[in-house]
């Protein structure tokens, strides 16, 4: 099975403006995310597409594939479809720019749930989220899911709310992962932004509200998403933490 990675990244940011930029330990997040996909040795390419020379040229920099984008776009999934709509590939994955610890493992279990199985057409990842202060914090995207953890909503919202505190509830931090094949992915770019996701500013839920279903692998990553200033120093006390250079 073909598989291309593709890596949004864009200059501007409304919490933490030229993030991709930023240094956690001598490297770019940029830099890290693509390094960090292409050790993985699980995809046939990886490329990061950007809106800024300042992002291609630190990738160039360290030998890697960057692609400018031709237009400005409101959302990553937007952005790499322009690339891949000259790609053949039988999944396509969307490497959020500012993962810089992307590992083989949930990758390789996020690419398994297409293997055989011509129903999934997009896909994605999820993680426990058991600190009660992340699961109210807004720049940490929750997951409901169904007995086929297949998605059922995405929220900055605490989802779902405990009225009943007698039962254990289980809550689920979105990964900004996602894989579709080309079919899923170009249909996403020819339907308009839809209400919840202008609302939420979650790209994922546009699949949802043209009745696309979105199969989840839950995976035990712990990484660090650069949302804001304060998640570099989260990156690199993780870094310090497991020896990570």
């Amino acid at each position: 099975m073909k598989s291309i990675a593709l890596i949004p990244a864009r200059i501007g940011a409304t919490r933490f403006p030229r993030k991709m930029l930023a240094q956690i330990k001598g490297k770019s997040v940029i830099r890290r995310t693509y390094e960090s996909a292409v050790n993985t040795a699980l995809f046939d390419q990886v490329i990061v597409v950007s809106d800024s020379d300042e992002i291609i040229k630190e990738i160039e920099s360290c030998g890697g594939l960057a692609i400018k984008s031709k237009f400005a776009y409101e959302s990553g999934t937007d952005r790499i479809a322009e690339v891949v709509n000259d790609l053949n590939a039988d999944v396509f994955v969307n490497i959020q720019g500012d993962e810089p610890f992307v590992q083989a493992a949930p990758l390789a279990s996020l690419l398994q749930l297409f293997e055989g199985n011509e129903q999934v057409k997009v896909a994605s990842l999820v993680q426990l989220l058991s600190d009660p202060n992340l699961i109210k914090d807004p720049n940490f995207v929750k997951v409901t899911l169904d007995k086929n953890n297949n998605a059922l909503f995405f929220s900055r919202s605490v989802i779902p709310y405990a009225r009943n505190t007698e039962i254990s509830i289980n809550y689920y931090e979105h990964i900004g992962v996602y894989a579709f094949t080309k079919e899923a992915l170009m249909a996403f770019t020819n339907w308009e932004m839809s209400p919840l996701e202008s609302a939420e500013k979650i790209e994922c839920l546009r699949f949802l509200e043209n009745g696309v279903a979105i199969k989840m692998a839950i995976c035990n990553y712990m990484g660090v998403e650069i949302d804001t200033p304060e998640d570099i120093v989260r990156a690199e006390d993780l870094m310090t933490k497991n020896g990570w250079l």
